[in-house]
């Protein structure tokens, strides 16, 4: 009869073991899906100063993963930095050129295309604010 207990037991913890895992899988999964949509962090205070996005240029922002580029003077964009070929983040931008390092795919800096592979698709755009010399996300 021991034996049998000790079965039950083993089995009810395998099984809330099991259930707590897919809890905590549930919930990360809603929490990262839900930021994402919105631009998530408008509320977290400017990203940069307008003069620190070169025209023709960019800059990443990892903890954010958004990638912030100024095409042409006074007119900026952003975009994921989540690159869309492996998940990697976007490494730099220059020459109207975002580019992801891991496995070489390059996105326009103006509307997120693709330019160069393997990346199947464009970068999503992501909103921003740009209020005096700051910019947010929107």
């Amino acid at each position: 009869m021991s034996e049998t207990t000790r079965r039950a037991l083993l089995a009810g913890a395998a099984g809330l073991g099991a259930a707590g895992a897919l809890a905590a899988c549930g919930a990360d999964g809603g929490s990262s899906a839900g930021a994402q949509p919105g631009g998530g962090g408008g509320s977290a205070g400017p990203l940069a100063k307008t003069s620190d996005i070169p025209v023709g240029g960019g800059k990443v922002f990892e903890t954010a993963q958004v990638v912030v580029t100024q095409p042409t003077a006074g007119n900026f964009k952003a975009f994921t930095a989540v690159c869309t070929h492996m998940g990697c983040t976007v490494s730099s931008v220059q020459n109207d050129t975002i580019s992801c390092l891991c496995h070489g795919s390059q996105y326009s800096a103006e509307d997120g295309s693709v330019k160069t592979g393997p990346a199947p698709r464009a970068l999503a755009p992501k909103n921003i604010k740009v209020e005096g010399d700051s910019i947010s996300l929107a």
